[in-house]
């Protein structure tokens, strides 16, 4: 992969939870490129070992491990796997998370004619589902905080080591439609600079990315018309980012490669650092 600009990596160890998504997939690849030796933690073996595969065609160091960030068993037993074939890890990447339609509504506004005469097939606050609010909290809270509180033990002491946490755009302006993941990377964001205090006399930097909109095909069908025309959402977030485009994918990995490089950030821990093309900028006038 083509690299915004290149350190080396070649003595460490990272550990990218999500490793096979849209994203996480991407943050592999440039951890890689720089040569550091990656461990690629998911749920889906296929694209676990298709990974690998890549990162090893390419000339990488790479392993797959089934693992669930929602599970502590898990995480021990992946972590086991690293020291194994790796050793000690000194970069962490949290990007497992996510969201989910139960935790979702279909309505911006909530107005007194949808208590009055229901459709349904509309979900206001009224209708959301518990189990699929607690299920977007633990996903990317609960998926951030057990994987650190793991991980975390081989950096203690040790030069150069860190946690990159994903937040969200949502974390600073919650989005219509998406309270549970709004709420749940606002969390995220609250811990990682928790966490870089806490973690401060041990010598470990805690910081975050904050992606704003970036067109993937995770997300374009709620993006993009069948025609490949922008949606109204898309209008209204477009309308909103003063550089008035989406993000590209690649548009993330220098924000990565400064943070996790101990000679360009030494100095930084407990920020999050929005990639948003001025989104939290803006204030609408």
């Amino acid at each position: 992969m083509k690299l915004p600009f290149k350190i080396d990596l070649s003595n460490k160890v990272a550990v990218v939870t999500g490793g096979t998504g849209v994203l996480g997939s991407l943050w592999v690849d440039a951890l890689s490129a720089c040569g550091a030796k990656v461990a690629i933690l998911g749920r889906n073996l296929d694209k676990i070992n298709e990974k690998v595969k890549y990162v090893e065609d390419n000339g990488g160091i790479a392993i797959g491990i089934v693992a669930d960030v929602l599970s502590k068993e898990s995480l021990v037993q992946a972590h086991k796997e690293v020291l194994e074939k790796l050793g000690p890890c000194d970069i962490l990447l949290n990007g497992a998370g996510g969201n989910h339609p139960k935790g979702t509504t279909t309505k911006e506004y909530l107005y007194e004619e949808d208590l009055n005469n229901k459709n349904e097939k509309d979900i206001t606050l009224f209708d959301l589902d518990e189990e699929g609010i607690k299920f977007v909290f633990d996903l990317n809270f609960l998926g951030t905080f057990l994987p650190s509180q793991e991980f975390a033990k081989d950096m203690i002491g040790r030069k150069g080591c860190t946690i990159i946490n994903i937040s969200s755009m949502n974390a600073y302006t919650p989005l219509t439609k998406i309270p549970a993941y709004s709420g749940a990377k606002a969390a995220v964001s609250n811990f990682t600079e928790w966490l870089a205090v806490h973690l401060s006399k041990v010598g470990i930097r805690v910081n975050g990315i904050a992606p704003g909109f970036f067109l993937t095909s995770q997300n374009e069908k709620l993006l993009l018309n069948e025609d490949g025309s922008y949606t109204d959402r898309s209008k209204k977030i477009l309308n909103s980012t003063p550089m008035e485009r989406f993000g590209e994918p690649e548009e993330l990995i220098g924000t990565l490669l400064f943070l996790v490089n101990e000679k360009a950030s030494s100095f930084i821990s407990g920020v999050v650092i929005p990639v948003d093309g001025g989104f939290s900028a803006y204030s609408g006038v």
